[in-house]
């Protein structure tokens, strides 16, 4: 065998992938490569919920702060929904991320602790908009 997966994951997944594409499946390393699939599923969520995150913080700021609103803040919110959107569009399972009510209530903890971190405001604890409402493109909360 090549490379240690334990030593260079990158040199073993580059190893790994050869393998598979030669068809020498009685070589590969079976066991890490399904860790590496999970991890690939675990990272696209992160993904989702630091950017759902983002996009949450700078609509609570909008909402509660209408006199600082300005350009950085509607980039923001129009990066993140494009972002999100497209991570969506390409992986359509990640939706059932929204299902999971741990997930959502890690990603609104999040959010209003950077809101409350840039602002020394105070926000609901709960959600006050539907994951619909914060992806859409027309919404701006007043």
């Amino acid at each position: 065998m090549g490379t240690p997966y334990e030593t260079d994951v990158v040199a073993w997944a580059h190893e790994q992938a050869a393998l598979l594409r030669s068809g020498n499946l009685s070589a590969i390393d079976a066991v890490h490569i399904a860790e590496e699939i999970d991890d690939v599923a675990k990272a696209q969520r992160r993904e989702l919920k630091n950017r759902m995150s983002v996009l949450l913080a700078h609509l609570l700021k909008w909402k509660f702060q209408p006199d600082h609103r300005g350009n950085s803040w509607v980039s923001t919110i129009r990066l993140q929904r494009d972002e999100i959107g497209d991570a969506l569009d390409e992986m359509p399972r990640l939706k059932h991320a929204f299902d999971d009510e741990r997930l959502l209530k890690a990603i609104w903890r999040n959010a209003v602790t950077m809101a409350q971190d840039e602002t020394r405001l105070s926000f609901p604890g709960t959600w006050i908009w539907s994951i619909e409402q914060v992806l859409d493109k027309d919404f701006w909360p007043d």
